[in-house]
């Protein structure tokens, strides 16, 4: 009809990976900062990916575990228990338990020195038990691959490791090596920033 306006073209939506890539970048990421910054790894850059902050609102906490649990579904991975060192796999341990109903881990940094002197706090972990290995953001591996070797001494399962963000491509060596599924969510290929690591694993 004459004088009505055509409707404008609606944007397409990004797909839910798509959208978490873009949650990552203009909520966690810190781009060319002035001077180097010393990362977890002990190595320096001029780009800083805090994933607590990026994920520090539920709904795009909750975002990232819909991502995981598809990416798992799509591969047709099941798990019993999910969890990691604390504090980069809390987060996801303790939202995907919920949205899964499934039980959550943590893994002490050191133990406690005190009561049980556990370093697997939460769900009892045990031969036969099928463990998701998750982190937040990952530069050589160093705190995944140590959730990794102390869930592996109880004789657990790890049936798959998930990350956030990996900012370099060591993690992904280390675990094609152990043929355990590795998923990073978001990658420095997406981000646009220069990988860290030596490319290798490290003895």
């Amino acid at each position: 009809m004459q004088g009505e306006q055509a409707a404008e073209p609606k944007e397409p939506s990004l797909d839910p990976r798509d959208r978490l890539i873009q949650i990552v970048e203009t909520q966690g990421l810190l781009r060319d900062l002035p001077e180097p910054i010393q990362l977890a790894s002990g190595e320096f850059s001029r780009d800083f990916i805090d994933g607590k902050r990026a994920l520090a609102d539920g709904v795009d906490l909750k975002l990232a575990c819909q991502v995981i649990t598809e990416e798992l579904a799509e591969r047709s991975i099941d798990f019993d228990v999910v969890g990691g060192l604390t504090m980069g796999a809390d987060q996801f341990s303790h939202a995907l338990a919920v949205l899964a109903g499934r039980r959550w881990i943590v893994v002490r940094k050191q133990t406690k020195g005190r009561g049980t002197n556990k370093r697997i706090e939460g769900a009892d972990v045990r031969e036969g038990t099928r463990v998701l290995l998750v982190d937040d953001v990952v530069t050589t591996g160093g705190s995944i691959r140590e959730a990794y070797e102390v869930i592996r001494e109880t004789g657990a399962e790890i049936v798959a490791a998930v990350t956030l963000v990996d900012r370099g491509d060591v993690a992904s060596q280390f675990f094609s090596q152990l043929q355990v599924p590795y998923i990073p969510l978001v990658t420095y290929r997406d981000l646009g920033i220069q990988p860290v690591g030596r490319g290798r694993i490290s003895a």
